[in-house]
């Protein structure tokens, strides 16, 4: 796994998600069970790299129709009430093995938080498939800061819709 560098991105701790959390942020590190099939990795992997996990949390993406890759840079956004927040990203890193398909992206100037997220599908020796949030994050703009506890309501909302969402769309009938 090859990690980008730091570049323009927000924080200084590139890579960190898939390892030890960095102090002085927000942790969020939550797992899902999916199923026992190949199909379901399958599926969950077609659902990730093809952006519709975000899609059915209701998080939309400037730029579906590519797939995520080291460099890319993309726009997250949440609509609410009307209102419509953006957050400019950076892939960091891909993670394509057999049995572990994932990535990453970091936070750029502009997003209201600064920190970074992994999501990541396994499947273990028996067949059994989970999908992994890992992501640290702190407020980045005068707005994130002025929510305080909603803005974590919001980021724990939009993580377990993350996870709903990969349960659905892995699903096998």
């Amino acid at each position: 796994m090859a990690v980008l560098e730091r570049g323009d991105l927000t924080y200084a701790e590139v890579g960190a998600s898939v390892g030890d959390l960095p102090s002085g942020y927000r942790h969020v590190h939550r797992k899902v069970f999916l199923g026992v099939d190949v199909r379901v990795f399958d599926k969950a992997v077609h659902a990730l790299l093809g952006w519709r996990m975000h899609r059915r949390a209701g998080v939309s993406v400037d730029r579906p129709d590519l797939r995520p890759e080291p460099g890319l840079d993309f726009r997250l956004g949440l609509g609410w009430r009307g209102l419509l927040f953006q957050a400019p990203c950076r892939i960091i890193f891909t993670i394509n093995e057999d049995e572990r398909v994932g990535f990453a992206y970091g936070t750029l100037p502009g997003h209201p938080e600064c920190g970074e997220e992994t999501f990541l599908i396994r499947r273990d020796g028996v067949g059994r498939s989970h999908f992994e949030v890992r992501a640290f994050s702190r407020p980045d703009s005068l707005t994130a800061r002025m929510a305080g506890p909603l803005g974590r309501f919001a980021q724990d909302a939009i993580t377990w819709r993350y996870l709903r969402a990969m349960r659905s769309l892995s699903r096998v009938d």
